[in-house]
């Protein structure tokens, strides 16, 4: 039950465990995974604060009390847009443990973490955000892997190139379509529905966005403040907003059928887009002058 099966690549992977144990505790490698991201943001933000001549110490200050509130938005996001569930059970509201995060969240509490902890320290708030938007994104790439480990976040049935195969009995039944069981194969006795690893795709996809972002950054005088954390918002934005629509384990805005999170997307990339546009249109005029 612990193999996953990524069929047209042919890579089988037999022992994908969600959890291990040391002695009598057990540790879910969702955790360990998150744990990593937070790590490898926090060092990359760092690494790029020393680069561009600000003081790495304050981006550690930072990542400790974003790595607080990022955790307890991501929890409130997931929450309030699961309400029909957590308000016939309201105890479970606390039980982190059962799963329930949604990364939108994480990002909203982080950047206003960001923005109140610039201001207190009295630093600049825009170049704190493109800063900190590099390491927002290497957490990004590392911890969608924790929904691998999870058998979570994928999408419908597909048979292309990436397909993943998971164990139907390890994943939530409400999240499985019936294109996936008319597509089930029974392997070695176990059954396997295929999907799209939309995990994967949003970890590639960042890997690029981290690529242009770094790119951006290194041109210091040819961009204006804010513009590495915009760019940030429209390039994750638009991967998102295509992402998200191929789920099967999407929120959604209460009342309708519109997944917050695509909406949400398409609404930071449309914004975004916009103030870039008018931010290098700023920079070119005051050039000519």
């Amino acid at each position: 039950m612990s193999t996953i099966r990524f069929p047209n690549l042919g890579i089988t992977l037999h022992h994908v465990p969600r959890t291990f144990a040391i002695g009598s505790f057990t540790i879910a490698m969702y955790g360990i995974v998150i744990a990593a991201a937070f790590v490898c943001g926090i060092l990359l933000a760092m690494h790029v604060a020393k680069k561009t001549g600000q003081d790495p110490d304050a981006y550690f200050s930072l990542a400790l009390l974003v790595m607080v509130f990022s955790l307890l938005g991501a929890r409130a996001y997931y929450v309030i847009f699961s309400w029909d569930y957590y308000g016939k059970h309201p105890m479970e509201i606390l039980n982190f443990r059962g799963g329930g995060l949604a990364i939108y969240g994480g990002v909203i509490a982080g950047v206003v973490t960001t923005i109140a902890f610039a201001r207190h320290r009295r630093m600049n708030v825009l170049t704190m955000l493109d800063t900190a938007s590099t390491g927002l994104v290497v957490g990004q790439v590392i911890g969608r892997w924790g929904n691998f480990f999870n058998r979570e976040a994928f999408g419908g049935y597909t048979d292309n190139l990436l397909a993943m195969q998971i164990p139907w009995g390890m994943v939530r039944s409400d999240e499985v379509t019936q294109a996936m069981l008319d597509h089930m194969e029974t392997i070695d006795g176990v059954q396997f529905i295929q999907v799209h690893p939309t995990f994967l795709y949003e970890s590639l996809w960042n890997i690029g966005v981290l690529m242009i972002l770094l790119t951006v950054t290194a041109k210091v005088k040819k961009r204006f403040k804010g513009e590495v954390f915009l760019d940030y918002l429209f390039l994750y934005g638009s991967g998102r907003g295509w992402i998200e629509g191929l789920r099967t384990d999407q929120l959604l805005i209460r009342g309708t059928s519109l997944p917050v999170s695509q909406v949400l997307s398409v609404i930071l990339a449309f914004v975004s887009l916009t103030l870039i546009i008018i931010g290098n249109l700023s920079i070119r005029k005051e050039r000519k002058r």
